[in-house]
């Protein structure tokens, strides 16, 4: 399991918070269904539930699509220190 090392006191996300963690906390935030997510970033449905799950971790397009819609960087998805 990826963990987040950082603290991002913009979006809120915790220490030590694991990828999934990050995706629903983001779907939280912007009042997403899974379906609302998969659709911005033109995935399945599907796609977004192996996310939460810990099944799959996203694409690298679909990374980027992350960013880009709602500015978590790829280092704080997957803990990289920046």
């Amino acid at each position: 399991m990826t963990y987040v090392k950082t603290f991002d006191l913009e979006n809120g996300y915790n220490s030590c918070m694991p990828y999934q963690e990050i995706i629903k906390q983001l779907m939280l935030d912007n009042e997403l269904s899974q379906q609302g997510l998969a659709d911005i970033l033109g995935v399945n449905q599907t796609t977004v539930s192996q996310w939460v799950l810990g099944k799959k971790k996203p694409s690298y397009d679909c990374i980027l699509l992350i960013y880009e819609k709602f500015g978590v960087t790829p280092n704080t998805l997957f803990g990289i220190p920046e």
